[in-house]
C-alpha cells in the first residue's frame, strides 16, 4: 500500500478536551517542514518514490592525524551528500526517508510539504519510532512472566525456570522468551486517530501514546489499515 508521510519529533503528552467536556490523552508531534530531495520513477528506478528530506544538517567533525599533526575534518555531509543535495538545490538536511506515490507528477524536487497538505483532522495514521531503551531486563520485566511463589522460602521469585528439558524436546525452542537487552527498537502504532491539526506550527495532535521518547525522531504517515 502506498501511502505518504513526513518526518518530525515527539514533543511529549498532554490532554485536551472535547466540545462535550470529555479530556482526551494526546501526543504532540512536530511534523515538518520537509522538502522533496529526490524523485524516483518508473523509467529510471523500476518504482515511483520521493525522498524526503527533514532538519538541517549538523556539520560532524572528527580529530584526525595527517602528517604527524592532529586536524579537524568534517565528516557529514560528506562529498556525495552534499552533491546529492546540491543537486536538489537545497541545504544538506539531518534525516532522509523514502515514501512510494502513485502520481509521481504531483510532485517536484525541492517541494515543501507540509502538515496540513498530508493530514486532516478525523483521519487515521501510523506513527514509527524507536522506543526507549530500558537496558538489560529480566523475562518478569521484558517478557511479563508471571514468576514463582512470593512466599518464604520458595527460592524461586524471578529467576528463569525450564527452558527446554532433557528429553523432550532436548533443545531451546527458537524465540524463547529470555532476559536480555529491552527497547531501543523500531516500533509502530497504527491506525491511530488525529485530533488537531495546527498547520501554524507544524504540529499534529494524535489520540494516545506513541513510541519513544520526548526529541525522538518519528515517521507518520497516512495509515495503511484505514485504507
Amino acid at each position: 500500500m502506498k501511502t505518504l508521510g513526513l518526518l518530525g519529533r515527539k514533543l511529549g503528552m498532554t490532554t485536551i478536551f472535547d466540545a462535550a467536556g470529555n479530556s482526551i490523552p494526546v501526543t504532540v508531534l512536530a511534523l515538518g517542514p520537509c522538502f522533496v530531495v529526490q524523485k524516483k520513477t518508473v523509467a529510471t528506478d523500476g518504482y515511483n518514490a520521493i525522498q524526503i528530506g527533514f532538519e538541517k544538517a549538523k556539520a560532524r567533525f572528527e580529530r584526525r592525524r595527517v602528517n604527524g599533526k592532529v586536524v579537524k575534518k568534517m565528516v557529514f555531509p560528506n562529498k556525495p551528500l552534499a552533491g546529492h543535495f546540491k543537486k536538489a538545490n537545497l541545504d544538506a538536511m539531518q534525516n532522509l526517508i523514502e515514501f512510494r506515490v502513485e502520481d509521481i507528477d504531483k510532485y517536484q524536487v525541492g517541494q515543501e510539504l507540509k502538515v496540513d497538505q498530508i493530514f486532516g483532522e478525523n483521519v487515521r495514521v501510523d506513527v514509527m519510532g524507536v522506543s526507549k531503551g530500558r537496558g538489560f531486563a529480566g523475562g518478569v520485566k521484558r517478557w511479563h512472566w508471571r514468576g514463582g511463589p512470593e512466599t518464604h522460602g520458595s527460592m524461586f521469585h524471578r529467576a528463569v525456570g525450564s527452558i527446554g528439558a532433557s528429553s523432550a524436546p532436548s533443545r531451546v525452542y527458537k524465540n524463547q522468551s529470555m532476559p536480555g537487552r529491552m527497547g531501543g527498537k523500531k516500533v509502530t502504532v497504527q491506525n491511530i486517530k488525529v485530533v488537531k491539526v495546527d498547520a501554524e506550527k507544524n504540529m499534529l495532535l494524535v489520540n494516545g501514546a506513541v513510541p519513544g521518547a520526548k526529541g525522538g525522531l518519528i515517521v507518520c504517515k497516512q495509515a495503511v489499515l484505514a485504507q
